[in-house]
């Protein structure tokens, strides 16, 4: 448990940093699955989100975490009913969490004013591993960081398992984007369990057949049994969404705005 703590002490920009660092320069010296233009310059946009997050998160991380621990301190919660050992609980709560930002990503897809946060992510039209940080700050921070404190009021969960689950989550997300090819043997063994990259790239497919699909993080399972999981063969996948698809609509400055901007979500060929 010591060293699990001083693990997640770690200031994890550290680790975000390094996770860019490695799959950025696979990306690079490696075959793609796709081929995309101007590396350079979509890495830099997709950065000045993650720097803006981190310098608002100076403020809301600390307003999550004390929420968090409040909860935790007057024993709200599921699974302050039972006793569980600990590193079982650690689990649980892993997945816990995880399970709430299924069905929040979920949310984000059906209800108009979460998706026109969410659709920044969506709209990459050159999805690589620095699409892990092209999220628009107010859906990470009004969203995703309340969702964590409504989540630990429901089952109970705490900060430490938080502090694992976005450990563990981070490594996903920069798997999940990344432009590499992987091989098919994944998806029919760890795939059967977790979220595999290819999972991911259906979600990110331009149709709205595809987009509504494959919520999950960490745990492909979610999907699965819910009845949202949808493959989708790699050389049919287009990024993005339709809406988004022009040069304009692709800069740092114009995805800010765009959440106050009436956009139309406009359909493609597979949704009928």
């Amino acid at each position: 448990m010591e060293l699990l703590e001083k693990i997640l002490s770690l200031d994890p920009n550290y680790l975000i940093i390094g996770l860019l660092v490695l799959f950025f320069t696979l990306e690079q010296i490696s075959s793609n699955p796709f081929a995309f233009k101007k590396r350079g310059e979509h890495l830099i946009q997709n950065i000045l989100f993650q720097i803006l997050l981190t310098l608002m998160n100076i403020f809301f991380v600390v307003i999550q975490v004390y929420c968090i621990e409040w909860l935790n301190n007057h024993k709200v919660g599921l699974l302050y009913l039972v006793e569980l050992p600990f590193w079982t609980k650690l689990i649980i709560s892993v997945m816990l969490y995880d399970f709430s930002t299924y069905w929040i990503h979920r949310a984000a897809h059906k209800v108009p004013l979460l998706w026109r946060l969410h659709r920044v992510h969506h709209s990459d039209t050159s999805m690589d591993s620095s699409s892990s940080f092209r999220f628009h700050p107010l859906e990470m921070i009004l969203v995703y960081e309340t969702g964590n404190i409504l989540s630990a009021a429901v089952f109970g969960t705490d900060v430490l398992s938080l502090g694992l689950y976005y450990f563990i989550l981070y490594i996903f997300l920069f798997l999940e984007h990344s432009n590499l090819h992987f091989p098919n043997w994944l998806n029919r063994s760890f795939g059967l369990v977790f979220v595999m990259p290819d999972h991911h790239r259906v979600h990110h497919d331009q149709n709205q057949f595809c987009t509504d699909s494959n919520f999950a993080d960490i745990f492909i399972l979610w999907d699965r049994i819910f009845g949202t999981f949808k493959t989708l063969p790699v050389h049919k996948m287009k990024y993005g969404l339709i809406e988004f698809d022009s040069e304009e609509k692709q800069s740092f400055l114009y995805l800010m705005k765009s959440p106050f901007i009436n956009i139309k979500r406009i359909k493609g060929e597979r949704d009928g």
